[in-house]
């Protein structure tokens, strides 16, 4: 049963709330889907805490309150209550009754189909009702909405709706640091960066004059052109530096073509990836098998690859933990292929995840395993990345063996990256790969793969080719 975090930021609106919380928690959502209620009170001087704290004394289960000392801003009260969100899938609803609650069946719709991360609703794409107000209040969000646009490469028409519906692990994924209204403008460049499946969806809009208590005024709209600028060509976009240097790669199109295009030859009808990620390499090898099992360990990627690959019939995602014997069990010799690129070096007892790669295969099934390979350039790239080693070829292949593998063959692949490895990782001691340096290098791809080969030193990753007897 899926549950549905309602994130709601307050500040003073103790006329609303509590009309707008009993249409929060009495409206219809999607079958077996429940709802939690988490209200961060964002230093209110009115009544507003009080309402709530007395409605959630009645409903503890669906509703919760958190507090905020002063008022500090919309983004802040999301992030607060981001941290204490349990669903699956999150929504924001703002304190008013300008958007209505009876409208999330049609945000969740397309994450629910698997078509989509994010889901905007739009009061300018009409299908339901939208109240007549303020003409230039109008054009600024337009405007605004057009500015994103431009900078995110969109087509969106609404972006400083509240309404926006996200897959929770993917907006907890993402670092938020404005504080104020500017959070929208900020999540959205963000999540563009990230190229997640956004959606729009028409909704009803119940706007308020300022009489009536509306609060976004010129400063905030003033802020949200600098906020736009400030995140123009951001790469502040994943709270960990693991998803960002998988991001870095997925600028490398041709250099995962190159990796693919290598080890293709020698990947069956069934494949296990081991370590998907977000589906660079999948992307790359899925065309034309059977059955492809695309795994990880991390929620946020196996559903990104979920929602990337919804039209793929013959992919399967699946969580699968290289160190843990139990997950491979339903895969038992049922694979031609297994692939595991950049992924042994994580594992402290590198031979027991070679033993369930084995168990996996069927009989005559190759495992196709990529390593880092040098200890001597071993610096603080890899540490970042989790590297606990690199590997020789007489290393790797003793590995194999014990694990009861026959190694076909050991290829060597990509030394023209070697000597800017060191160069980061031991003498400028850097801890991420950049964006823009990877695409960069991926313009020359072209280049790479016509002189590695003829290039004299050491390459920097190994792929052994082993059979299962």
């Amino acid at each position: 049963m899926a549950l549905l975090s309602v994130l709601v930021p307050l500040y003073n609106e103790e006329e609303f709330i509590g009309p707008l919380l009993e249409r929060v928690l009495r409206a219809p959502l999607p079958d077996g889907m429940t709802r939690e209620v988490i209200v961060v009170d964002d230093g209110s001087t009115d009544g507003s805490a009080e309402i709530v704290e007395q409605m959630a004394a009645c409903r503890p289960a669906e509703l919760r309150l958190l507090r905020h000392p002063r008022n500090t801003g919309k983004g802040a009260a999301i992030s607060t209550a981001l941290q204490r969100a349990r669903g699956e899938f999150t929504i924001i609803q703002d304190a008013d009754l300008e958007y209505d609650p009876n409208e999330y069946r049609y945000l969740l719709k397309p994450l629910l189909d698997g078509r989509a991360d994010v889901v905007y609703g739009s009061r300018f794409m009409i299908v339901g009702e939208r109240r007549v107000l303020y003409f230039w209040h109008s054009v600024a969000n337009r405007f605004l909405s057009e500015f994103v646009n431009l900078v995110a490469d969109l087509n969106l028409t609404d972006v400083e709706t509240c309404y926006k519906a996200f897959r929770t692990s993917l907006l907890r994924s993402v670092p938020i640091r404005s504080r104020r209204f500017g959070i929208e403008p900020e999540i959205t460049i963000k999540l563009a960066r990230r190229r997640v499946r956004i959606y729009e969806t028409p909704i009803s809009y119940h706007g308020r004059t300022y009489e009536e208590g509306k609060k976004i005024g010129l400063r905030d709209a003033i802020e949200a052109v600098f906020v736009v600028l400030r995140y123009a060509l951001t790469n502040d976009i994943y709270r960990d530096s693991g998803p960002d240097i998988l991001h870095a790669l997925s600028a490398a199109p041709r250099f995962n073509r190159w990796m693919a295009d290598t080890i293709r030859p020698y990947v069956g009808d069934a494949v296990l990836e081991i370590g998907a990620g977000i589906g660079n390499l999948t992307r790359a090898l899925i065309p034309r098998r059977r059955w492809y099992v695309a795994s990880d360990i991390d929620p946020e990627h196996l559903a990104r690859l979920a929602t990337r690959f919804h039209h793929r019939p013959n992919l399967e995602v699946r969580h699968c933990d290289l160190t843990r014997p139990e997950d491979f069990e339903p895969l038992r010799g049922r694979m031609d292929s297994v692939v595991c690129l950049n992924v042994l070096e994580h594992i402290e007892d590198d031979l027991a995840g070679l033993r369930n790669l084995y168990a996996a295969l069927k009989p005559g099934g190759r495992a196709i395993v990529l390593v880092p390979h040098g200890q001597e350039i071993y610096g603080t790239l890899d540490k970042a990345l989790g590297h606990y080693r690199r590997y020789s070829r007489e290393e790797l292949a003793g590995r194999l063996r014990d694990a009861g593998f026959r190694v076909e063959r050991i290829l060597e692949f990509n030394r023209i990256s070697r000597p800017g490895w060191y160069v980061s990782g031991r003498i400028l001691k850097r801890t991420t790969l950049g964006y823009f340096q990877m695409k960069v290098f991926d313009r020359f791809v072209w280049l790479w793969r016509r002189i590695d080969s003829a290039l004299p030193w050491p390459p920097t990753s190994i792929i052994a080719i082993a059979a299962k007897e």
